[in-house]
């Protein structure tokens, strides 16, 4: 990868309705309003790259951005690092069997060996992306 190349993906970091290794369940709309945030690496230390995209869909919170550290990025097309994962305030939740998150404010979206959600993965990946100035 040069300076200018990255590695571009695409995934979902949240899944609604599903229960996490936390007890948690996010709920849809519990992103609402979310904008770019950082993208880490296991959650911690400098940037691992930049979201490019954030948007709630049907089925989660979906991402699109590019791994510009060049460990990161060998890290994740090699499969070491296929999950991804957030990192969040809660605003809004409901105690019953689980906690289900119905607002939160998104602090940043991880790259990460094993996700709290095991469905939270990326799911695309194009290899050696130019980024746009």
């Amino acid at each position: 990868m040069t300076a200018a190349a990255g590695l571009r993906f695409q995934g979902h970091a949240a899944l609604f309705d599903r229960v996490d290794r936390a007890g948690d369940v996010f709920r849809a709309g519990a992103f609402a309003g979310a904008g770019i945030v950082p993208l880490l690496w296991q959650h911690r230390g400098a940037p691992a790259g930049t979201l490019r995209a954030v948007a709630e869909d049907a089925r989660g919170l979906w991402v699109e951005g590019v791994v510009t550290d060049p460990d990161a990025a060998r890290l994740v097309r090699g499969g070491a690092l296929p999950g991804l994962s957030v990192g969040f305030r809660t605003v809004r939740a409901r105690q019953g069997a689980w906690r289900e998150l119905l607002a939160v404010v998104l602090i940043e979206v991880s790259l990460v060996a094993t996700p709290m959600q095991p469905g939270a993965r990326i799911e695309r990946v194009d290899d050696d992306f130019q980024q746009e100035k």
